[in-house]
């Protein structure tokens, strides 16, 4: 992972993503109880995994490299929109 962060010239960032990313993964889990916090959550992680298609695009990486955020950011927009 330190790797694809270097890749992605966002090294300096990588301990913040990740706490952001597991703050929204127990906020998504939280959600099942209180849908606000879920919701709250799914709109956090979809706009992460937009800032990860811009950063992919912008480092030149091929379709199928981009496809897992793009397919994570549909599924938290969706999560906004029509989950809980």
């Amino acid at each position: 992972m330190r790797q694809e962060f270097h890749r992605y010239r966002l090294e300096s960032q990588r301990g913040l993503i990740g706490m952001l990313q597991l703050g929204s993964a127990a906020g998504l889990l939280a959600g099942l109880k209180y849908p606000w916090m879920g919701r709250s959550a799914a709109v956090g992680l979809a706009l992460m995994m937009l800032s990860a298609v811009v950063v992919r695009i912008k480092i030149r990486d091929t379709l199928l490299q981009t496809m897992p955020a793009f397919a994570y950011m549909t599924l938290n927009t969706y999560l906004t929109w029509k989950g809980f």
